[in-house]
């Protein structure tokens, strides 16, 4: 459905994505994983049709999007990460004004219109200004208005953004209807462990390059000699992280309250001796856990050194 080549984009002197290459198949739900920066929100734009690349190419069920961007276009929802609202138009009228803008005949809005309010479950609130929706419901009527004319793919950035747990859960929900229905799916989030659970493929990308694709359990075996450990000590917690610095096989180490969370490399061998290390210099551990491998420790490890990190 999708396939990304060499895609470059450039800034000047700044490069946003460097050599790009990833493919989406028909029907999944591909997360696109990456620090802000990355050059996630850069590509989705690129594969929508609003961003020109400097070099590469883009094809959309076959079709290269520099050759025929307005049949592409019409093959893709587009969601942005930051998407304008008309206030002063109620739920219906807003759906109503976008199957316009699309072609869509008169007589055929409406039944659309009720099909893809019910689909994100905002039917009883279709005479309701849009000003007073809450944040999830925006959020769902914008997808709701990316569906208008029946894209094949869907392209998502940051949708569940600000949203509450309630809301999020409603939206995964969404997305797994949406696959149900044969739509193909490219999802950029900082949510990573949502997007293990919803997500067919992953793909992390990292200062405009892809470090890693596949599924989430292919990228956790790439990576299957490296874990986390939880350490959490009574008191000595600045010796105690001078110690796992001076480790090898340790990696990123976070600090929240008396507790250590450290990523390593190696196997059971590895951690024997990192505790033999902190207990023989007389650090008060008081527990020392295996947390195992995670989505969110494969990002850390695969994007180190990478700015703009917000989880």
């Amino acid at each position: 459905m999708l396939k990304i080549t060499n895609l470059v984009k450039k800034y000047g002197r700044f490069t946003a994505v460097d050599n790009l290459c990833m493919e989406i198949s028909e029907g999944q739900i591909f997360g696109f994983v990456g620090a802000n920066g990355a050059g996630k929100t850069t590509t989705m734009k690129i594969i929508a049709g609003l961003l020109a690349p400097t070099s590469g190419e883009v094809l959309v069920d076959g079709i290269d999007i520099s050759v025929n961007p307005r049949l592409v276009k019409r093959k893709i929802g587009y969601m942005p990460d930051f998407f304008g609202v008309y206030d002063d138009l109620k739920v219906d009228e807003y759906m109503d004004f976008y199957a316009g803008i699309y072609g869509i005949p008169y007589r055929e809005r409406k039944t659309i219109t009720d099909q893809l309010l019910e689909l994100v479950d905002l039917s009883h609130k279709r005479d309701s200004y849009v000003d007073n929706l809450s944040r999830g419901m925006k959020q769902r009527l914008c997808l709701a208005r990316s569906l208008i004319h029946n894209p094949s793919l869907l392209v998502l950035d940051e949708p569940a953004s600000g949203l509450d747990p309630r809301a999020r859960i409603e939206m995964k929900g969404i997305l797994r209807e949406l696959r149900n229905m044969g739509k193909t799916v490219l999802i950029s989030s900082h949510i990573l462990s949502e997007l293990s659970e919803i997500c067919t493929s992953i793909g992390i990308i990292s200062q405009g390059k892809i470090v890693a694709c596949g599924t989430v359990d292919e990228i956790l075996d790439k990576l299957s000699h490296t874990g986390r450990v939880k350490i959490k000590v009574r008191e000595k917690m600045d010796e105690a992280v001078k110690l796992l610095q001076e480790q090898p096989s340790v990696g990123r180490i976070e600090i929240n309250g008396n507790s250590i969370e450290a990523n390593f490399k190696g196997d059971e061998q590895v951690l024997s001796e990192i505790l033999k290390r902190l207990v023989m210099n007389e650090i008060p551990v008081v527990s020392f856990t295996e947390t195992g491998g995670s989505l969110e420790s494969v990002f850390m490890q695969l994007t180190e050194g990478s700015e703009g990190y917000n989880a």
